[in-house]
């Protein structure tokens, strides 16, 4: 009785692997039949019911069922494995000749490897990067930095205006006088960003370009702190021989104010194609912030004095990488930017 439902059994799984045409079904026969509430286990579970002495040989044509199921059932998966990977190697044919299509990786743009090596010296000097509105209102841009209305900057063929008090920002020292405004003293941040001006576009122009602006403010700061760290930002920038030289010039928000030359690093001062022959180049703006600016931001000049300075990133970029012409960095022609 027992012997012919294992027959049974035996003969139902393989009709049942030879009619599988896919292994999720040969995998469910597996389960009906050898897995733990299967059709064999049921029939071991069932020896209670076997005398004593018949067990051992019911036990063993269980277990004989049980290899036989399993032999067939594996020679089946493989040779069901193999039809499915030839199948696939099929339709996934591969030209070993030809040639391999190359990876192409990108990399930083010369604006942003500059700007990160002028973050790098000013984070190491102890200032903080600071980020800032580019469409900005007209007292940020200019009335806060001691710009009165009747200045020249402020016409519109310098400036573009949205409204009559809404603009793109000429230069990021709007983002000095949020910071002012905080309270949160002793600063000592750059502030780096996109500005505009309304400039035809030439070798040396262009409506967009970007601004690095710093400022410090704390007690006791002098003129000496401003020629200090701007001649380290000099050596680190252009190498440790680099010289720095401050001429008087003219801002409005800062007083005294000074423009610093760094001397040429092509000719290390000689006069040179590069430095037209001076030994020289002009490298930045800067001064001590002119009182009226702290008191218009809520310092008082009496207990604090700072410095400021501006310089353009992509006047960094073009002396750095020796480019004569603004313009290359912004065509986008791969030629060009490949090279850094």
């Amino acid at each position: 009785m027992m012997k012919e439902k294992l027959e049974q059994i035996k003969a139902e799984a393989l009709r049942q692997i030879e009619a599988s045409d896919a292994l999720e079904k040969l995998n469910e026969i597996k389960v009906n039949y050898l897995g733990k509430k299967g059709e064999l286990t049921a029939v071991l579970k069932s020896m209670k019911d076997v005398a004593p002495e018949d067990r051992p040989k019911v036990g063993q044509l269980v277990n004989e069922t049980r290899e036989e199921i399993e032999k067939v059932l594996e020679a089946s998966v493989k040779k069901m494995e193999r039809a499915v990977r030839e199948a696939k190697l099929k339709t996934e044919v591969i030209d070993v000749t030809l040639p391999s299509k190359k990876n192409k990786m990108g990399h930083r743009h010369p604006n942003t490897i500059a700007l990160e090596e002028v973050e790098r010296i000013f984070i190491g000097m102890g200032y903080e990067v600071v980020e800032g509105p580019d469409v900005e209102k007209d007292y940020y841009n200019f009335e806060a930095l001691n710009i009165p209305a009747d200045h020249p900057a402020k016409d519109e063929q310098d400036t573009f205006y949205i409204t009559g008090d809404i603009l793109l920002r000429t230069q990021t020292s709007s983002t000095q006088v949020h910071e002012m405004e905080k309270g949160k003293l002793p600063i000592r941040m750059i502030a780096p960003g996109r500005v505009f001006r309304s400039d035809e576009v030439d070798a040396t122009h262009s409506p967009s370009f970007h601004q690095i602006e710093g400022l410090v403010i704390d007690k006791h700061i002098t003129f000496a702190d401003l020629k200090g760290t701007l001649a380290e930002f000099a050596k680190e920038l252009f190498g440790e021989d680099t010289k720095v030289k401050f001429r008087p010039h003219h801002f409005p928000f800062t007083e005294p104010s000074a423009e610093m030359d760094v001397t040429c690093f092509k000719c290390g001062g000689k006069g040179c194609r590069f430095c037209k022959g001076e030994g020289w180049i002009e490298i930045l703006g800067c001064g001590m912030v002119h009182p009226h600016v702290l008191e218009m931001s809520g310092i008082d000049p009496e207990q604090y004095t700072g410095f400021a300075f501006g310089v353009g990133l992509e006047r960094i970029a073009l002396l750095k990488y020796e480019i004569d012409d603004m313009r290359l960095l912004y065509e986008n022609d791969i030629r060009f930017l490949k090279q850094f």
